[in-house]
């Protein structure tokens, strides 16, 4: 198996690892979604930090990962109960999947050699306890993207045709990538993603530079590019496990949850799933800097990657939602 880039070796693009990172703190903040060109280390970066994360235990041959007999499905084959540590699931959803691969459908050759009714698990019984990536989720079917929003938000599979019943722990990170150019995705599936970030290709010449650099040492000999990074993988790794420890116990005054409530109706943001959402990432923001509350600079901070695809259109603005959002900002918290 080939080993991913080193997650603290990527060069630039700090918003979109700050937003993997703190999914990885909170993964009920919702999933990130990343816009930008080809090339920017999307992937490099969703594949990076599950390797950075420490490996799962689950029970040897469980076919949705379940860590217990308890979450072991009822539907599976029988397991010793033996446990195995494996590294935390990464699974690509490819553009032409079939709502069968994605969510299962009757094993159709168990059904013919033994004559039994067996499910056989799809693509999100793989990605539970792990990341699901879908690369161009823009170009995705949009009855596919509604199924894995559903699925994802409430953390359970639920399939209920061809005579089954079944039901199975689906708890994943959501990652998607794309390029805008080639087509955007509708509002309201904008709206179910956590965050949202725009990444472009280096203009300055040293930072291209130094991707070069890194990536031909990486493929020029692996193992000492991994030993040279792993101090620096291991400092954000130790940082990640402590914010999830410390996560819940991290305050938030009311005149936080104010800044939070103002920015989104100063926005114009519909529902309430923004303030949520920011206060969630906020938290999580918090916890990984070692603060004990949330303060307006978290909110400062994470409120573009948590807002800016909640916007409605504005025709009369040519400087984007991103840069609506921090100007947005400026002027509440002024």
């Amino acid at each position: 198996m080939k080993t991913p880039f080193p997650f603290s070796a990527i060069v630039g693009q700090d918003a979109m690892k700050l937003a993997m990172v703190l999914t990885a703190v909170d993964p009920g903040i919702g999933g990130v979604l990343v816009f930008g060109d080809r090339g920017t280390g999307k992937s490099t970066a969703v594949r990076a930090l599950a390797n950075l994360l420490p490996p799962i235990d689950r029970l040897a041959g469980s076919p949705t990962n379940a860590d217990s007999l308890d979450t072991h499905p009822s539907w599976a084959e029988p397991v010793s109960g033996r446990s195995e540590t494996v590294p935390t699931p990464v699974i690509d959803l490819p553009l032409g999947a079939t709502e069968d691969r994605v969510v299962g459908a009757l094993d159709i050759e168990r059904a013919l050699t033994r004559g039994e009714k067996a499910f056989e698990p799809g693509l999100l019984a793989r990605a539970n306890r792990g990341y699901l990536y879908i690369d161009e989720v823009n170009l995705l079917e949009d009855h596919i993207v509604d199924l894995l929003l559903d699925v994802a938000q409430s953390g359970e599979n639920v399939i209920e045709r061809e005579g089954l019943s079944i039901r199975h722990d689906a708890r994943f990170v959501l990652v998607g990538s794309g390029n805008p150019e080639e087509g955007e995705l509708r509002p309201q599936l904008l709206d179910r993603f956590g965050l949202s970030v725009e990444v472009a290709s280096p203009t300055d010449i040293e930072e291209r530079i130094e991707v070069i650099r890194r990536r031909a040492a990486f493929e020029s000999d692996p193992d000492s590019f991994l030993n040279k990074w792993q101090a620096e993988d291991s400092i954000v790794r130790d940082r990640i496990l402590e914010a999830r420890k410390s996560l819940r116990r991290i305050g938030a005054t009311d005149d936080v949850l104010r800044d939070c409530a103002r920015l989104c109706m100063t926005l114009g943001s519909d529902g309430l799933r923004g303030e949520l959402t920011l206060l969630r990432t906020a938290k999580a923001l918090a916890a990984y800097g070692g603060s004990k509350t949330v303060t307006r600079e978290h909110l400062r901070q994470i409120a573009p990657m948590a807002l800016s695809h909640r916007l409605r259109r504005d025709p009369l603005d040519e400087a984007g939602s991103t840069t609506r959002v921090k100007r947005t900002v400026e002027d509440v918290f002024a």
